[in-house]
């Protein structure tokens, strides 16, 4: 492909993109990040991610007190120039505006989730992780893939530091209750 032949977003303004440019630029492929003022593409996902992603959601459903809502796949603005896609995010409800709706910001989100996958893990165990604690989200999880079964790295925010503090490794059940009461059967996924 020649570079004449490229749509003309392909071609990043000098300073970079920004978090608004994702709803205006046209034919962007679907889950497209912004990191960094880059565009970021996302491969198509393993089989583990997407039943992995199936099985936190619907926990946090069920689990999730009334006042918060779990969304899978939504962009969350933290800055001029990063809007990163989570895997989930857990939301306070009053972030919810219209159906039209394409992000959220940093201030309505209560927990992230990130599914690691290969072709990521850079982006996913460091980069993102560090935008969303200087961001002031308050909880992390970080997915591993073991042997086909989620190992949940579960990571609270220092305010000071503004980064994240690891409180717990999960590998057949999840039980925690921050950000609240959560106790989820890992093994499930056997079931997806």
């Amino acid at each position: 492909m020649t570079e004449s032949s490229l749509p003309g977003w392909a071609f990043p303004p000098p300073e970079g993109f920004v978090a608004a440019d994702l709803d205006r630029i046209p034919q962007l492929p679907a889950h497209t990040e912004l990191i960094d003022g880059s565009l970021v593409f996302v491969s198509p996902q393993a089989s583990f991610h997407m039943r992995a992603v199936d099985l936190l959601v619907d926990a946090l459903r069920r689990a999730a007190p009334a006042d918060l809502r779990a969304r899978r796949e939504m962009s969350v603005v933290l800055g001029e120039r990063q809007r990163p896609e989570p895997d989930i995010s857990v939301i306070h409800a009053s972030a919810e505006h219209s159906p039209e709706q394409t992000f959220y910001r940093a201030e309505d989100v209560v927990l992230v989730v990130e599914v690691v996958s290969p072709d990521s893990k850079e982006r996913d165990r460091d980069r993102k992780p560090a935008l969303y604690a200087e961001a002031g989200i308050a909880h992390l999880w970080l997915v591993e893939n073991q042997s086909g079964r989620p190992a949940v790295y579960v990571y609270e925010l220092d305010p000071v530091a503004r980064s994240y503090v690891l409180t717990g490794i999960h590998h057949d059940r999840l039980k925690i209750s921050a950000p609240f009461d959560i106790d989820i059967d890992l093994s499930g996924i056997d079931r997806l």
